[in-house]
């Protein structure tokens, strides 16, 4: 285990950072990521950490900024040691989808895939059980 994990899911709630995934619901710790990631600069330091689902932690990959699909402008990844989750995402509590209001939050649902068909059918449920958000 991540020598990290207490401090940085402790920090998170227990929560994957980006997508808010609940971590109680899955039979494993969810996974200490670097934000910025060491090949691309990024320290190994509490600052640069982030809780993970495995999904988004596979899909996030090495990447930090993607093109915003409205703006065609080339926009950085959500960051959660720099931004608020709730200015730049918002949840359709009836559909259960995560709805990018912002550059930010586009380009970070878009590049995590946050609306996969498996993410909105969990998510559902996690809002029925009052898991999420």
């Amino acid at each position: 285990m991540n020598p990290f994990y207490n401090l940085v899911a402790d920090r998170a709630i227990h929560r994957c950072e980006y997508c808010h995934a609940p971590e109680l619901v899955f039979n494993f710790p969810f996974e200490v990521e670097h934000i910025v990631p060491i090949s691309r600069g990024g320290a190994n330091v509490e600052f640069n950490l982030a809780l993970a689902c495995r999904s988004c932690n596979l899909r996030k990959g090495t990447r930090i900024s993607e093109i915003d699909p409205e703006s065609n402008i080339e926009v950085r990844l959500f960051n959660p040691r720099e931004d608020r989750w709730e200015d730049h995402f918002q949840v359709n509590s009836q559909t259960g989808l995560i709805i990018g209001i912002t550059p930010i939050g586009r380009v970070t649902v878009k590049t995590l895939e946050l609306n996969s068909q498996s993410q909105v059918i969990a998510r559902q449920l996690w809002i029925r059980l009052g898991l999420f958000p």
